[in-house]
């Protein structure tokens, strides 16, 4: 990968367990600066800053976005902190990669990707798994022909059950396994539609098992694409181990990788065609890497990129339509 010719000096919004893998090593992979940490216990903020060669603690948020010397944002907050911290991070100067999903609801989502669209910075969402190698040779054989036309798409993650106090299970602060860990499922099926057919899959039914009321555990979405195929998008915060399986069915054949959303613990796609089976290894950089490297492109080249804020949106909607078909509400904004 060609590194960019002026290192970003990245200021990491919150000291969140996700900030390790998600923009340190890969900063550290490809020479970019860590440059400083802000989060709501100073003590956090200067224990992670200390631990992983972070050179400046801040004690606002509002303080590290408004360092001239930081280039470029990393926002790690609770998912309702993302937009508004997102539009103050712009407003500031800055160029922004921000987690997922990025907003709280798909009104709160358009409502961005109009102020995106006034600003001359870039906008990032981190839908880290898409820009590795593994699921963009999946879109490749699936538009390839080779598996046939489309019947089927399975996507999934599944983890361990998150401490009774988690962010991740809080109504008010936009949470749920949807939010969580489904978006994935969702954006994956999203990608698929929009390589084979240029439009977004349609939501056919959910459904969801509750943590409490109003906060998933688990869901599951059925969806339809374009050519009458049919999607199923899961998730499941309380099972015996992570796993992040995708498979595609055609007429012909199928193309399946086992853990689509980290892909360098497994960087296998199986390709399946009548008698025949083959097997790809797509390599074991990380995913995160690959993304840092597309932000700073962005950055510095204005190369495209997919996940922009129109690509929230799309995600956003579904995501809405998702829990209303489940019975549930839409996650609340700040």
């Amino acid at each position: 990968m060609t590194q960019p010719r002026t290192p970003l000096k990245i200021g990491i919004l919150g000291a969140a367990r996700i900030a390790r893998r998600a923009i340190v090593y890969p900063a550290q992979a490809t020479e970019h600066i860590l440059y400083g940490v802000a989060s709501r216990d100073r003590s956090r903020g200067e224990a992670f800053a200390k631990q992983y060669a972070v050179e400046k603690v801040y004690g606002s948020y509002q303080e590290i976005i408004d360092d001239p010397e930081i280039t470029a944002i990393y926002n790690a907050l609770p998912n309702n902190g993302h937009v508004p911290w997102n539009i103050k991070a712009m407003q500031a100067g800055k160029h922004v990669l921000s987690e997922k999903p990025a907003a709280s609801n798909a009104h709160e989502a358009r409502d961005f990707q109009t102020f995106v669209a006034t600003q001359s910075k870039i906008y990032m969402e981190a839908f880290h798994y898409f820009y590795h190698p593994v699921m963009q040779r999946v879109l490749e054989i699936v538009k390839s022909g080779e598996i046939g036309e489309l019947v089927s798409v399975k996507s999934a993650l599944y983890g361990t059950m998150p401490e009774l106090d988690d962010l991740r299970l809080q109504f008010d602060l936009a949470g749920g396994c949807l939010m969580d860990m489904g978006c994935y499922s969702i954006h994956s099926q999203r990608m698929i539609s929009q390589a084979l057919f240029g439009v977004e899959p349609e939501v056919v039914s959910a459904k969801a098992r509750l943590h409490k009321a109003n906060v998933d555990e688990a869901l599951e979405v059925t969806l339809k694409f374009a050519n009458g195929a049919s999607g199923i998008a899961d998730c499941d915060f309380d099972t015996e181990r992570f796993s992040a399986p995708l498979s595609v069915i055609g007429t012909r054949g199928s193309v399946e990788t086992y853990s689509f959303v980290v892909p360098s613990w497994d960087d296998r796609v199986v390709i399946k065609v009548g008698s025949s089976t083959r097997t790809e290894y797509l390599g074991t950089i990380s995913s995160y890497t690959y993304q840092l490297q597309t932000f700073a492109d962005a950055v510095e080249f204005n190369k495209p990129f997919v996940t922009d804020a129109a690509d929230t949106t799309a995600t956003m909607e579904i995501i809405d339509q998702a829990y209303l078909a489940a019975g549930l509400d839409i996650r609340p904004a700040l």
